[in-house]
């Protein structure tokens, strides 16, 4: 039978005291990230060099991730936390060497970048489903806005934090910073037990195995309509606002007529936003059900988004509101439809779940990019952000009226139990 999460006494020590360390690792990683921009832009001044290392970052979630998510469900998830921080500090240590020597080239960190998004690809589902087994299920959506609330603060004091390490370290001691916080991130996960998922895919890792691993992913996401459905929801809305944030530089110098200091303002009501709304998920928990308090948080991010397409020129306040409001109402989206894929989606799959859903997601961002940049030179940048605010808005809508999606929660338990009374007489090895 699948193991479940640990009593209301046990799961809290051992739950936070992996969070907190993966949080110092967390931001580690954003420094870095931080500080490997500031040298590319500083050292080449290409967009052409930035756009590279940012498509470098994407492809392995992209191209990799879901054979990445059917590895994390054969292995050990603990394990492979341990060994994906292992080999992101192993790889950040050849960075500080390199640029210790200065030997540093771009296309090192091009290599060294695509390693530690490898890394990247096989961590984030393996802690995700790790979490559905050691938090209760009622606790799911607060701990995700909790995370959601940790994110937006980590993105408010990670870039001046990073400013200001640059200027009072070299570049090779800044960068160390992240083998530190990968050594604390480890530390824990060393010695703390996390409950693994019965294990259903057994036998040598080939090619071929590996591929029916992930055949099986995409077949357990197409027996569930509204898993499909939400996962398309999720693609449509990164290939709408993601754009919508690399296009604000430009809304604020055409529109606004401003520069870096009301640039500022507006990432930091989104961050602000984003910290207040992780938060309030977190005490609140969010209704029930958990699709219409995602659903009811996509209205919030559309209204904000219109919120800053009708501010003129006269009216940054109201777009910075607008931020404010689309940061708040962030997690609430995001938040409970991680929370209902850890409560429902059959343990031993939820590595292939949350990585196909990475995969398609993250595979818009470009796309939308390919789209947004003509369309805001045609017919203006603020079009772009009415298509998106309208979209959300009718996309939750629509949502909350397509019964597979309303009844997923129900359908994703039922097919849980029915695998587990099937298998109840069948040994099975669980993982340590």
């Amino acid at each position: 039978m699948e193991l479940k999460s640990p009593g209301e006494r046990d799961w809290k020590k051992s739950f936070f005291m992996i969070w907190t360390a993966q949080a110092f690792s967390v931001m580690g990683s954003m420094l870095v990230s931080f500080a490997l921009v500031w040298y590319l832009t500083a050292q080449t001044g290409s967009a052409a060099v930035l756009a590279t290392a940012t498509l470098v970052a994407l492809l392995p979630q992209v191209i990799l991730g879901p054979f990445a998510g059917a590895l994390v469900d054969r292995w050990n998830r603990k394990l492979v936390m341990i060994a994906a921080d292992g080999l992101i500090a192993l790889f950040t240590l050849g960075l500080v060497l390199l640029f210790w020597t200065g030997a540093i080239q771009v296309w090192h960190i091009y290599v060294i970048s695509f390693v530690r998004a490898l890394g990247g690809a096989f961590h984030h589902p393996a802690m995700s489903a790790s979490t559905a087994l050691m938090v209760p299920e009622k606790h799911l959506s607060r701990i995700n806005g909790i995370n959601q609330a940790l994110y937006g603060a980590l993105n408010i004091v990670a870039p001046p934090l990073g400013a200001l390490l640059i200027g009072a370290l070299p570049m090779h001691g800044v960068l160390a910073i992240d083998i530190l916080t990968a050594a604390i991130a480890i530390v824990p996960l060393a010695f703390t037990a996390i409950p693994q998922p019965v294990r259903r895919l057994e036998g040598a890792v080939t090619p071929r195995g590996l591929l029916r691993d992930v055949r099986e992913g995409l077949a357990y996401v197409a027996r569930f309509q509204g898993l499909m459905v939400i996962m398309a929801m999720a693609s449509l809305i990164n290939f709408l606002f993601n754009p919508a944030f690399s296009l604000m530089p430009l809304l604020v110098t055409r529109v606004f007529k401003g520069g870096a200091l009301q640039l500022a303002f507006l990432e930091s009501a989104m961050g602000i936003g984003v910290i207040v709304g992780g938060l309030l998920l977190g005490v609140w928990g969010g209704f029930q059900r958990k699709v219409y308090t995602s659903m009811l948080g996509l209205i919030g991010m559309g209204s904000g988004t219109l919120l800053i397409a009708f501010a003129g020129e006269g009216w940054f306040g109201v777009a910075v509101a607008g931020m404010a409001v689309l940061g708040l109402m962030n997690p609430i989206t995001n938040g409970p439809l991680f929370a209902l894929v850890q409560a429902n989606v059959r343990a031993d799959m939820q590595g292939r779940i949350f990585t196909l859903i990475g995969s398609f997601t993250a595979a818009m961002s470009p796309l939308g990019l390919i789209a947004a940049a003509p369309v805001a030179d045609a017919v203006g940048i603020q079009f772009w952000y009415m298509l998106a605010g309208a979209a959300a808005i009718l996309m939750a809508v629509s949502m909350v009226m397509i019964r597979s999606v309303v009844s997923l929660e129900e359908e994703l338990k039922a097919d849980a139990l029915r695998t587990q009374l099937r298998e109840a007489s069948v040994p099975l090895a669980a993982g340590d």
